[in-house]
């Protein structure tokens, strides 16, 4: 029986993609890195939305693989974002993947990314504050 923690999120993903061959490192398994790349694209379109701008990746904090993701493999990706600071904005980001032919879904990864919000001259811009966080910031 799965327990609430086994549960995908209760929102609807930010990305959802289908893993392909071409998306297999020499052993068969999807790339770590094409995973990561979705994560990072789910995580800058909160970002980007945020910030009505140009927000540009900074750190990637505590990603560990839970579980591999196989070709055919239909990955949801759930952004949302947690904190923000004068000019960075922290997204916490959860991967899934649900085989082809099944209903159950697995976490594969989590992590935390951190955006800072960039203006034209690609420097530092002021971000909103996160509706509602009651002044939590970002580092």
């Amino acid at each position: 029986m799965k327990t609430l923690d086994d549960l995908p999120p209760d929102q609807a993903p930010t990305v959802r993609v289908v893993a392909m061959p071409a998306d297999t490192n020499p052993y068969g398994d999807i790339f770590g890195g094409w995973l990561l790349s979705m994560m990072d694209s789910a995580a800058g379109s909160v970002a980007s939305r945020h910030s009505s701008g140009r927000a540009v990746t900074i750190a990637v904090d505590g990603m560990a693989f839970l579980r591999p993701v196989f070709v055919g493999d239909e990955v949801s990706v759930y952004a949302t974002l947690i904190a923000t600071g004068r000019t960075s904005m922290k997204i916490e980001v959860e991967a899934w993947r649900r085989a082809r032919h099944d209903e159950t879904s697995y976490k594969v990864t989590e992590a935390t990314f951190t955006f800072v919000a960039v203006g034209e001259d690609r420097q530092p811009r002021r971000v909103p504050p996160l509706a509602g966080a009651g002044g939590q910031e970002a580092a």
